[in-house]
C-alpha cells in the first residue's frame, strides 16, 4: 500500500475519491432558522491507521472570522503522517475553509500540502451568486475561472455542509442523498446512502450512531464503490465517529481520537 494514498486528512478520505452521479437533492436552502450541529472552538482529532499501524492524525477546528467585514466560521485542518509511516512518506497538509454562518457555502478555501516531495498551494474564492469559482495557484503563479454548481462545497467545508443539513430524522433506509462539490478545478457530485443505525464500541464508550456509505471511485484504491463505511453520532452533534474504507489490499480506518467544546452533550452508553 503507497503511503500517498493514505491520506492524513479525514475529510480527504471522505471525498477525494467521489464517485459521479445525477442531480443534487433540492432542499438546501437559506439556513437562517436552522440551529446548527457545530460552534466556534469545537475540535476534533482523528487517528487514522492501517492495520496495527498508526498511518496519520488529522485535526479540524473551528473559530469565528471575518472576510471584508463579515462574519463568517473558520475551519481549520491539519494533517500528517507519525511514527514509522513518516520515516517513509512525510505528509504535512494544511486546509483552510472560510463559510457562510447561515447557508454554510464557502468563500475562501485555501490548500497548502507537502506529500513525499509533491507540494501545493491553492487558493479557492467562490462567488456563488455568480456560480463561478477563481482558483488561484501560487506554486505555479496562475490563475483561472471555472464555473460551479449552486452551493457548490469545498473539501473542508463539505464537512460541516453535510452535518449542518443532513442527515435528519425522516431519512428512510437506503435514502441517499448528494452534495455538489469543487475541487481544485473540477465540479463533482457526491453521493451517500443510509444503510440504519447501529451501536458502536468507541474508545469513549457505546455511541448510537447512524451509518452510511459514501459512494466512491472502485479500481485503483477502493475495492467496490460501496467499500467505505462512515458512522455519525445520532444526536445533536452529529459528530464522525469512524470511517472505515477497503482498499484494494487491507483495510484503512479513522477514529474520533479527541475532541473539544462540542455545541450539545456528548452521549455515551454506559455497559
Amino acid at each position: 500500500m503507497h503511503l500517498k494514498k493514505i491520506y492524513p486528512l479525514f475529510i480527504i478520505l471522505f471525498f477525494q475519491n467521489m464517485i459521479l452521479f445525477g442531480q443534487v437533492s433540492p432542499e438546501i436552502e437559506n439556513n437562517s432558522t436552522k440551529k446548527l450541529p457545530f460552534q466556534s472552538g469545537e475540535w476534533f482529532e482523528f487517528r487514522i491507521h492501517y492495520g496495527i499501524f498508526n498511518a496519520s492524525y488529522a485535526s479540524i477546528k473551528l473559530v469565528n472570522d471575518t472576510i471584508n467585514g463579515v462574519p463568517v466560521l473558520h475551519a481549520k485542518g491539519y494533517g500528517r503522517t507519525t511514527g514509522l509511516a513518516r520515516l517513509f512518506f512525510k505528509l504535512e497538509d494544511y486546509y483552510d475553509t472560510y463559510f457562510d454562518e447561515k447557508k454554510v457555502i464557502p468563500y475562501w478555501f485555501i490548500r497548502d500540502i507537502y506529500e513525499g516531495g509533491y507540494t501545493k498551494n491553492l487558493e479557492i474564492n467562490f462567488d456563488h451568486k455568480k456560480n463561478i469559482a477563481l482558483v488561484n495557484n501560487k506554486k505555479n503563479n496562475t490563475k483561472a475561472t471555472f464555473n460551479i454548481a449552486e452551493n457548490a462545497q469545498d473539501l473542508l467545508s463539505a464537512f460541516y455542509y453535510l452535518r449542518a443539513f443532513y442527515p435528519n430524522e425522516k431519512m428512510e433506509i437506503d435514502q441517499t442523498f448528494s452534495v455538489n462539490m469543487f475541487f481544485d478545478s473540477e465540479n463533482y457530485i457526491f453521493k451517500m446512502k443510509y444503510i440504519g443505525k447501529e451501536l458502536l464500541s468507541t474508545k469513549f464508550g457505546k455511541i448510537k450512531c447512524m451509518k452510511f456509505r459514501p459512494y466512491v471511485q472502485s479500481g485503483r484504491v477502493f475495492r467496490e464503490k460501496e467499500s467505505v463505511t462512515l458512522w455519525i453520532t445520532d444526536d445533536g452533534n452529529k459528530v464522525p465517529i469512524r470511517l472505515q474504507a477497503e482498499l484494494a489490499i487491507g483495510a484503512i480506518v479513522a477514529d474520533l481520537y479527541n475532541f473539544k467544546n462540542l455545541k450539545y452533550p456528548f452521549k455515551i452508553i454506559m455497559n
